[in-house]
């Protein structure tokens, strides 16, 4: 599991922070993204779909919102 502190950016920073990693990864891995901006939870799995990546958990914890998401499972 790849980790992403996305923590006090804000939109549209996270979105951005998860593409270029996820562009540096191989199909099938997974990233975990921590960020304290409630948006992530619209925009990022809005932006899984669009780009073939599974969303795999959302949730937010202790005022945090984590992500998880699988590389490529859809494309």
């Amino acid at each position: 599991m790849i980790e992403l502190d996305a923590r006090r950016l804000m939109c549209p920073m996270p979105v951005i922070r998860t593409q270029d990693l996820i562009k540096t990864l191989a199909s099938g891995a997974n990233v975990r993204v921590t960020c304290t901006d409630p948006g992530v939870m619209h925009d990022i799995p809005a932006w899984c779909r669009i780009n073939g990546h599974l969303l795999l958990a959302a949730e937010e914890i202790e005022g945090e919102f984590v992500l998880t998401i699988q590389v490529g499972a859809m494309a």
